[in-house]
């Protein structure tokens, strides 16, 4: 006779066991330790965040939040639309993350480092890191650059590794039929 939701001789199907509320569910010691420092830690920045300025942290957050929803998830999910639609008809639409992963990294960037890109505080920049602050916007189009291109080079190589038959795959395309 087997356990644990198994068919036990009659044959039917009995129902599993349940675990018990135990270790497995809670985690170990050094994990629940862990977990109650990070709440803590959390708790802390929170209260250190609103004890100034509440009603303006708690308005820029619902801002941000209605501004990624309404604006920049239609726009990029437009974008990456139009990819998938246009490789799509070309029939490469497997090749789709070779544009999604540089362009999600490069809008991570300019999203993180919007005010110096755009030049909007180069001046305050300059004066409180003593570096000119005009230069961000020709950093961000080489990295930008510099990712589509790693990505174009990763994928040349992928087709140029699966085009070429390796050992393997010649060994199984001379091999007769009647060998399988």
């Amino acid at each position: 006779m087997r356990r644990n939701g198994r068919r036990h001789r009659t044959g039917t199907r009995r129902p599993a066991s349940r675990r018990p509320l135990g270790r497995d569910l809670i985690g170990s010691p050094f994990q629940l330790l862990l977990l109650a420092c990070t709440f803590a830690l959390a708790a802390y920045a929170g209260v250190r965040l609103l004890a100034d300025d509440w009603f303006g942290v708690a308005l820029w957050f619902v801002g941000a939040a209605v501004l990624h929803d309404l604006v920049l998830v239609p726009l990029y999910a437009g974008a990456d639309r139009a990819v998938a639609v246009s490789l799509d008809a070309a029939g490469h639409r497997d090749r789709t993350v070779y544009v999604r992963v540089p362009a999600a990294l490069s809008g991570l960037l300019l999203l993180v480092w919007f005010p110096l890109i755009s030049g909007q505080v180069a001046d305050h920049y300059r004066s409180a890191a003593a570096l000119p602050g005009d230069t961000f916007l020709a950093r961000w189009l080489l990295i930008t650059a510099v990712l589509f291109a790693g990505s174009a080079l990763v994928l040349l190589l992928r087709s140029l590794r699966a085009s070429r038959p390796g050992p393997l795959r010649r060994a199984t395309k001379e091999r007769p039929p009647a060998a399988h």
